[in-house]
């Protein structure tokens, strides 16, 4: 019988792929569609938040609400800055090898910031990445062959710069979130309700952009549901695929994070970006080529040497074999 680990990693890995598979369909029916995607998750996750974790508003938080407003602004930006980022020609894929190179903006922070120093090893994983990150945009923007090239490239370039600044401000929002952790202790499932719940206001700010997206997911053509045999537009049902989605996979990941090592947890969120990546190349038929593929080799293995996959599985092993002998005796 599978334990709680085990269904965490399947359901990591079919969650998080399947809300992959709903985000690209809906991006080829709408590019601008992303404000209306990070509303309708944020609004999900808070209004779950607020019945479970928070007990209609009986529970009192662990952390103070001046402690969050920060980093809860910090969110938002970032949410809100990755996907609409995919308006600017981002291919999908591009996005997720971009996404993936959050390790050199935690690293560059890590120094700026804290002081941090680190072994070669890590410096060199770092470069790897960012060398595979380079190799994908440069690739992605000649691959374009319209005739307005110099004009799709500038707004690819735009599109760079906001998944850099959602990079960095990530990245810094990770140290903020350790200095809060360390003063008021973890609280993962507060921290999601509020991360989502409080930016919700925001949004008003960008009203007629989710607006217009809302009209347009109505209007969209009609699929017709099996068993139901009922006909609805066919964006309202890859919007409530990739809510329910987003949902199942930050859920399992916060479960996966509790039942087991850090391994197994940098193990599956690898493995589930590099499935949606290959995913994606195949079903929707992105542009990739050779040079994409060496790119994403050396964002992939720049993370596996970072997260010192190696010396983890022989440190376990020794773990192991050391309460193995410690029962014998």
């Amino acid at each position: 019988m599978l334990g709680k680990a085990e269904i965490a990693v399947i359901v990591v890995l079919v969650g998080c792929c399947s809300n992959v598979v709903f985000l690209e369909l809906l991006i080829n029916e709408a590019p601008g569609i992303g404000n209306l995607i990070t509303f309708l998750q944020f609004l999900i996750i808070g209004i779950e938040g607020f019945v479970v974790t928070m007990k209609f508003g009986s529970v009192e938080p662990k952390v103070p609400y001046t402690a969050w407003f920060t980093l809860v602004v910090m969110y938002f930006l970032v949410s809100v800055t990755n996907n609409y980022a995919l308006n600017f020609n981002i291919p999908l894929p591009l996005h997720m090898i971009f996404r993936a190179g959050s390790l050199l903006a935690n690293m560059m922070m890590g120094i700026i910031l804290l002081g941090k120093r680190y072994t070669s090893s890590k410096y060199m994983s770092v470069l790897m990445i960012s060398l595979g990150i380079a190799i994908c945009t440069i690739m992605s923007a000649n691959s374009k062959t319209t005739e307005s090239v110099e004009s799709e490239n500038f707004w690819l370039g735009v599109g760079i710069c906001l998944l850099t600044f959602a990079l960095f401000m990530s990245a810094r929002m990770g140290i903020y979130q350790e200095v809060i952790y360390s003063k008021y202790g973890k609280h993962p499932k507060e921290a999601m309700f509020f991360l989502h719940a409080l930016p919700l206001p925001g949004f008003l700010l960008l009203a007629p952009d989710i607006y217009k997206h809302i009209l347009i997911s109505f209007n969209s053509s009609p699929l017709i549901l099996p068993i139901l045999n009922i006909q609805v537009p066919c964006m309202l049902v890859y919007l409530l695929g990739n809510v329910i989605t987003q949902y199942i996979c930050i859920s399992a990941v916060f479960v996966l994070t509790t039942e087991s090592a850090s391994l197994t947890v940098t193990l599956v969120v690898t493995l589930r970006k590099f499935m949606s990546l290959l995913f994606s190349i195949w079903y929707f038929q992105n542009p990739f080529t050779s040079l994409h593929w060496v790119g994403t080799t050396l964002v992939f293995g720049g993370t596996i040497l970072f997260s010192d996959i190696p010396g983890l599985i022989k440190n376990q092993r020794e773990a192991s074999r050391k309460r193995a002998q410690e029962k014998l005796k």
